[in-house]
Parts: C-alpha cells; sequence; structure tokens
C-alpha cells in the first residue's frame, strides 16, 4: 500500500538517513534560468566542443536530458564553468528547439535515423565531374533529405576540366538548384573557386556533404581561416574511392564572410528509410495546390495521383512533377544505378 502520492518531494516526507552524505534523489529538476546559450562545434566521444560568446568550451551533456542527444549546428543552454580555460568542462542542461535538421539512415531498411547536422540554412552537395565519377542517385537522395529536413540545396561541382558539367546539370534543371562549378585547378588554388562559392554562402550557415575524393575538404578548407584548416586525402588509383580523412563533422566559421560551414564526413551511402513523401512535396509550392485532388496517403507517385489532372490543365511545369517523381523513387534504386 503506497504511504505517499506521487509527488515525493513534499516537505514532511521523512528520508531515510544518507550514508554517503548527499542529497535524498528529487524528481525536480533544477531550471537553470542563469544558463548561457551556446552552439556545438562538434562532438567526440560524449564531448561537445561549444562556442559560447567568443569562447570556445567543453561540455558534456547533463543526465537529465536522457537519450536525447546534441549534434553540430544545436543551440544549446550551458551551466558550469565557462571560461573555456584547459581542464574545464560544463554542462549542456538544454537543446533548443531545431529549425531544419539533416538526418539519413544507414541504409533504406534500416529503422535507425541519425540526425547529421542541426539548423543549417542550406545543404552543399560536393560532386566531382569525374575522379571519381558522379553518382546521380546519391545526389538525388541528398536532394531528399535537404527538402525533408528544411535546407535549401546547393550544387558544387568540382574538376570540370577532368569532365564537362553539362549532361549532369540537365537532370536537375527543372528543379531550379543554384549550381557552382570549379575546375581541379581552381580547387587546389582555392581563392578563385572560394571566392564563387562564399557568395551563397555569406550570412547562412551551410553543411557540406558528398563523397570521398571530390574535393569537399579541400574546398571547406579554402573557405575557411588557415589555422582551422583540416587534414585532406587523394583518390585510390585502384578502386577510384577517396579516403576518408574527415572523421566527424565540424562547424567552422568563414574566412571575409559572415556564416558558418560545417564539414560532414565522406559518405556512401545515403538511406532515407525516415523519410516521408508527403513532407518532400512542401519544397515544390508550385505543385501543392494539385495535392488537394490525391486521394488520401497518396505517395505521389501511384497511377491515382491528383497531379497528373493539375499539371496536365496546365496549372504546374510537367517537367517540375517528373523531377519529384523521380527523387521519390530513389529508395527503390541501389546507390551504382
Amino acid at each position: 500500500m503506497r504511504r505517499y502520492g506521487k509527488n515525493t518531494d513534499e516537505d514532511d516526507i521523512r528520508s531515510r538517513p544518507n550514508r554517503k552524505g548527499n542529497r535524498p534523489r528529487t524528481s525536480i529538476r533544477p531550471k537553470h534560468e542563469d544558463a548561457a546559450g551556446g552552439m556545438v562545434l562538434t562532438v567526440d566521444r560524449g564531448r561537445l566542443t561549444c562556442l559560447v560568446d567568443d569562447r570556445v568550451v567543453m561540455a558534456m551533456k547533463a543526465r537529465e536530458l536522457g537519450r536525447k542527444a546534441a549534434v553540430v549546428g544545436d543551440r544549446v543552454s550551458l551551466v558550469g564553468d565557462l571560461s573555456g580555460k584547459k581542464d574545464t568542462l560544463a554542462r549542456i542542461v538544454r537543446i533548443e528547439e531545431r529549425a531544419s535538421v539533416l538526418r539519413r539512415t544507414a541504409d533504406d531498411d534500416d529503422p535507425f535515423e541519425r540526425v547529421v547536422v542541426a539548423n543549417a540554412d542550406q545543404l552543399a552537395i560536393v560532386t566531382a565531374l569525374a575522379d571519381p565519377e558522379p553518382r546521380p542517385r546519391l545526389i538525388d537522395r541528398c536532394l531528399v533529405a535537404a527538402y525533408d529536413g528544411g535546407l535549401e540545396p546547393l550544387l558544387v561541382l568540382t574538376k570540370s576540366d577532368l569532365a564537362p558539367p553539362e549532361k549532369l546539370l540537365e537532370l536537375y534543371g527543372a528543379l531550379d538548384i543554384p549550381y557552382v562549378v570549379t575546375s581541379q585547378d581552381e580547387l587546389y588554388d582555392g581563392h578563385t573557386a572560394a571566392d564563387r562559392v562564399r557568395e551563397y554562402l555569406d550570412g547562412r550557415t551551410t553543411a557540406f556533404v558528398g563523397h570521398s575524393g571530390v574535393g569537399k575538404t579541400t574546398l571547406v578548407n579554402a573557405l575557411v581561416p588557415e589555422e582551422r584548416r583540416r587534414t585532406t586525402g587523394l583518390v585510390n588509383a585502384v578502386t577510384g574511392r577517396g579516403r576518408h580523412t574527415t572523421t566527424s563533422a565540424l562547424a567552422l566559421p568563414l574566412d571575409r564572410a559572415e556564416g558558418w560551414v560545417i564539414d560532414t564526413p565522406g559518405v556512401r551511402s545515403f538511406g532515407l528509410h525516415h523519410v516521408d513523401p508527403s513532407r518532400v512535396i512542401n519544397a515544390f509550392p508550385d505543385l501543392v495546390p494539385g495535392t488537394e485532388r490525391c486521394p488520401r496517403a497518396c505517395s505521389h507517385d501511384e497511377p491515382d495521383c491528383g497531379l497528373d489532372g493539375w499539371v496536365a490543365e496546365g496549372h504546374a511545369d510537367a517537367a517540375r512533377l517528373f523531377s519529384l517523381r523521380r527523387l521519390l523513387s530513389t529508395r527503390e534504386r541501389r546507390e551504382g544505378d
């Protein structure tokens, strides 16, 4: 028989003496009204590097957050030692609501989604035109993840001196995606390519994603201050694939501009198990009115979809509908198709 009610924090409750001398456990958590705001720059084995004002602070997650994990780009509230001095450690007590989120799963049949980046405004999809060969299906998957997570896509095509960009750009013409084309010489020189890319990044937080070996980290290094640059690698001459040199996501400030770039590890697969097709169409505002004719729970990629009649009547461009359905069909195709 219960002696007390559900609330065990009554003033008159009797507590047993504690031999360790610490306070008895309570279900009431502190509000931390004096917590300082910060941004997560990187995560490494349970330790989070955060920017608080102009100081870099090491922190760990508070127990009361439970299994909720903070990722790069998260806005958080911290308490404790916020001096940023060596061997000091703060505590993250709140993770603020996310404005956008980039998520992926290991494969299409993997039910466990992984949040890669939070609160980014833009997703820069970096693709080499050759060495390694471009994989349009992977680009499609990244586009779906961007549209689903509330990020605006940007195509960055590298190594145009090895192959022309027109054929690849033609696939995405109807999507009106902004793009930048750079050559290999510009990539290693840095300045010319960086200046053109920087125009699209100024004042924004941009996550960079792409295969290993496409020049993603090399380009990021040209965009950030010299002392913040990361190690890069070369493409394997036998396999044609890049070697992973970036092992964790890292937020870096832009050089000579306002904004942040988030460099992420190279990917070889981008699962979309977590994506709901009904959310992807929100990135196509010209097609959204046509969904009123769709049957309930329409995937927008089936024979009785109401968008076909809507487009046939001239309300929207047929190429846009074709592009949407090509993106929605990415989960039915393998990465190397």
